[in-house]
């Protein structure tokens, strides 16, 4: 995870359709994705090699499901990352649409 002198920002450019993640200032990682109606289709996470495995990945995904949820959206799930996310964290699976959830995920 991270130390505590490192700080994870996430912003979500709309128009871009992105999430973007900074790390101590600089750009770390991004979450794209595609609007679908009421439904978010999260299609890629990337993270920067150099900044994997200090939650970089879980914060851009954290903050677009917690938006998903206070907008009343669904996801649809085409990012494995995603997928694996909301496996281990299995409050958002019920953020996920039943209709078109994209890559199946392991409840």
């Amino acid at each position: 995870m991270n130390d505590a002198a490192d700080t994870i920002v996430v912003t979500n450019d709309a128009t871009a359709r992105t999430y973007q993640a900074t790390l101590n200032g600089e750009v770390a990682g991004t979450l794209i994705y595609e609007v679908e109606g009421s439904r978010v289709v999260l299609t890629h996470t990337i993270v920067e090699p150099s900044d994997r495995e200090h939650g970089v990945g879980s914060a851009l995904v954290r903050e677009a499901l917690d938006d998903l949820r206070r907008e009343g959206k669904t996801a649809t799930v085409m990012c494995p990352f995603v997928t694996d996310f909301i496996t281990h964290n299995p409050e958002y699976a019920d953020l996920v649409d039943h209709e078109h959830p994209g890559v199946p995920y392991r409840k």
